[in-house]
Order: structure tokens, then sequence, then C-alpha cells
């Protein structure tokens, strides 16, 4: 009854009828969207106010403010949306492709929308996995105008972003509870050149699925885990990297280590470096960038 799930059977005062809790949730989650949509408008309103005046003051050494340490999602994406505000051109994000609550999308997609209709360009990068994601495919089909791009890659480290060729955002943590905000050009020239390599090897969201078995009877996936395996990852952190649970990632390590006729996790590693596949992806991914 407080949350609305039940309401009083018209018909007889003695029963309650259950509502659809994606209706209650939709008409609770309206009001809230509307409020951040607002303020958002009012960041954007405000910041192009400003801009004339912007140029007006002094200019600051270059060492001065290059590196702010943000602490708190609230203060973080403070940063995030005057960035995003002020930003004319091109944002790069790289997105490690968790799965997200719904809510954390509905924050995204209301952060990229005034940016797509003042005409700036979006690239974004996520892991293949992303393309198993409802949820992101669905955010995804949101801009179809073109000025978004979206492309996989098997494994990140971590997320990125970057605005107009000014100023980057780096999480410092694992929680995300900390983050550093760059303005050093330099830094910042370094990791657009770190978006770019990705991104030149990175597969079109739009191509379909990347996990096709290859001629040794092991998909992409399991060679991008075999590869990281002989490298001495754990699963936790095979999972992080390639953007899926650790149960699947344990699925994999299982097909994997039948395949190659494996009875421990030492003697996979062993016979991951025996059989030749990581070389022989090598070969295929440079033919594929050829």
């Amino acid at each position: 009854m407080e949350f609305a799930l039940l309401h009083p059977d018209p018909d007889d005062a003695n029963w309650l009828r259950p509502v659809p809790p994606s209706v209650v949730l939709a008409q609770r989650l309206d009001p809230i969207e509307r409020e951040i949509a607002d303020r958002r408008r009012q960041s954007i309103e405000l910041a192009d106010v400003f801009e004339p005046f912007m140029g007006l003051s002094a200019p600051l050494p270059e060492s001065t403010h290059s590196i702010t340490v943000l602490e708190g999602l609230d203060r973080i994406n403070e940063a995030l949306d005057l960035a995003t505000a002020q930003c004319r051109h091109e944002v790069l994000a790289v997105q490690p492709s968790h799965r997200h609550p719904e809510r954390r999308l509905v924050e995204a997609l209301e952060r990229d929308k005034p940016l797509i209709e003042r005409g700036v360009r979006i690239r974004t990068l996520y892991q293949h996995t992303a393309r198993y994601s409802p949820e992101r495919i669905a955010w995804v089909e949101q801009f179809t105008d073109g000025k978004a791009e979206y492309r996989t890659i098997d494994e990140l480290v971590e997320r990125l972003i970057i605005c107009d060729e000014t100023v980057a955002f780096i999480p410092t943590r694992d929680d995300r509870q900390v983050a550093l905000e760059l303005r050093h050009p330099g830094l910042v020239r370094y990791l657009i050149k770190v978006f770019e390599f990705m991104w030149g090897r990175a597969v079109p969201l739009s191509a379909g699925a990347p996990y096709e078995t290859a001629a040794d009877g092991l998909t992409d996936i399991q060679h991008s885990i075999a590869k990281l395996l002989v490298e001495g990852h754990v699963d936790e952190a095979i999972a992080r990297r390639l953007g899926m649970n650790v149960r699947t990632c344990r699925a994999h390590i299982a097909k994997l280590a039948s395949a190659l006729g494996s009875g421990s996790r030492a003697q996979l590693g062993y016979l991951i470096a025996q059989s030749g596949i990581l070389q022989q992806d090598q070969r295929i991914r440079g033919a594929n960038r050829a």
C-alpha cells in the first residue's frame, strides 16, 4: 500500500488488487526524470550565459588546477554536468560494460541528449559483452542520427570521459567514489591517443556479434580469456576486464579447459601456451587490421 502496488477493488472494498510494478515505477520516476531534465537545462542555460565572460579573466598558469580530485558521486556528477554543458565539439567515452541500474541509464541518457541536440559528436567504447545487454542496446538505439557512434572491443581497463580535448575524467578507485578531473593539455592529449588506439581496433556495434567460433573450436571471448589466464589474472580480474560476471567467466574457462583436455588450472595455463592458440589469435587480429 505504501508503494501503491495494491489498490482497493472498486467492486469489493474487502479486496485489494495488485498494480504492475513497472506501471508504479514509471509513475514514481516520471517527476524525478522531469526534475533531472529541468536541472540539466538550467545548467546548460547558465553555462551559455557565462560563456561570453569566460575569456575575460586572466589566464591561469598551465600547472594551476590541472589535476582536481573529486570525492563522492555528487561532486563527480556535478563536474561531469558542467563539462558536458560547456562541450561544443566532441565527447570521447570509454564505458566498461558493467550492468547499470535503470536510474543510471536514465541519467546518462539525459546527459547525452542535450549534447547531440547541440550538434556535439559522441564516440563511445564498450566491451563486446555490451552486445548482450538489452538495457544497453535499448539505450544506444535512442540515438540514430549519426552524431553518436558506438564500438566494442574485447577488454577495457577503466572508465574514461574526454570533452573537447580540454578536460578528461578518470576514476581512481574500484567503487568509483573518487575521480580525477584532468585539464593539463599534455595529459589530455595522451589520453586521446590511448582512446584513438582502442577505437581503431574496435568493432562497430552495428556489425553483429563478434564471438564467432574460430578454426580451433574456440570463440573470440575464449581466446581473450586464454590470454589473460596466461598473464596470471584471477577469475575476478578477467571478468572485470571483459565486462562479464564471474560466473559467466568461469563457465568460459571450463569450456576452454574441456577443449584443451585440461584437468587443473595450472595445467590449463601450460596447455594454452603449448597449443599455439594465442599466436594464431594474433595472426588473425593482424590480418583483420590489415
